[in-house]
C-alpha cells in the first residue's frame, strides 16, 4: 500500500546508528513510523514514508544507502521512490515485494542475514510477507512491521486480530523473537521502547498463553 502521508521534516535520533521519523496518514487513520539503521555495510531505510530533502540529508549524512527494507506487503509506502533515488536494492519477502518496481529486488526468507548482524525473521499470520528485523549490536534492536504495536489505546500489544491473516499463527511465530536478545524495539506503528525489551516481550507472549481461548 502506497502511503498518502505528506513529507516529514524532522526525525528522532534513538542511538548513534538508529533514528525514526513518522507522520499521520489520513487514508488509514494511523501514525506511520519509519526507521533509519546504520550498519557496517551502510544505511538501511525500513518502511520509509516521504521525507523532506534537507532532513533526509541530515539523517543520512555521508553514509551510503545500502538498501530499502519492506517489512510486509502493506508497507510499500515510499520505498520504491527511495530505492530509485539512492539506486539501492529493495529487500523483502516475495509476497511483500509483489508488484513493486526497482532496479534490484532482493528477496529474503526467514533467517536470512541482510547485513552483518542484521537478520530477517519470518512472521506468519500477520500481514502478507511479514518480517521482523533483529540487529544484534549494542544489546540488540528489533524492528517490527505490523505484528506488534505500541500506541493507545492498546499499548505494547499484538496486532488486533481483525487485521491478522491468522492471529494464532502470528502469535506462535512471534515466539521466534525470544531466540534473540534485544534491549530496544521499534515499530512501523507506535512509539519505540528503548529498554528491557526481551523481558517485556517474554511477558507479553507468556501472558497470551495464559489467556483462555
Amino acid at each position: 500500500m502506497i502511503s498518502l502521508v505528506g513529507a516529514v521534516s524532522d526525525f528522532d535520533r534513538i542511538t548513534s546508528y538508529v533514528a525514526v521519523w513518522h507522520g499521520y496518514d489520513s487514508a488509514v487513520k494511523a501514525e506511520l513510523y519509519s526507521t533509519c539503521l546504520g550498519t557496517s555495510d551502510g544505511t538501511y531505510l525500513i518502511d520509509p514514508i516521504p521525507f523532506e530533502r534537507e532532513a533526509l540529508s541530515e539523517l543520512i549524512g555521508s553514509n551510503c544507502v545500502a538498501g530499502i527494507i519492506v517489512t510486509n506487503g502493506n508497507h510499500h509506502r515510499a520505498s520504491a521512490k527511495f530505492a530509485e533515488k539512492f539506486s539501492a536494492p529493495l529487500f523483502g519477502r516475495t509476497e511483500a515485494l509483489r508488484n513493486m518496481a526497482a532496479r534490484e529486488l532482493k528477496r529474503v526468507t526467514d533467517g536470512d542475514e541482510i547485513s552483518e548482524e542484521l537478520r530477517a525473521i519470518g512472521i506468519e499470520g500477520a500481514g502478507e510477507g511479514e518480517i521482523a528485523l533483529h540487529y544484534a549490536a549494542d544489546g540488540g534492536t528489533f524492528i517490527i512491521g505490523d505484528a506488534l504495536i505500541n500506541f493507545e489505546p492498546y499499548g505494547f500489544a499484538f496486532l488486533p486480530e481483525k487485521y491478522c491473516a491468522n492471529p494464532k499463527e502470528m502469535r506462535r511465530s512471534l515466539r521466534r523473537l525470544l531466540d534473540y536478545k534485544a534491549e530496544r524495539i521499534l515499530f512501523a506503528h507506535g512509539t519505540p521502547i528503548l529498554s528491557g525489551v526481551s523481558q517485556k516481550l517474554r511477558a507479553l507472549l507468556d501472558s497470551d498463553r495464559r489467556m483462555p481461548r
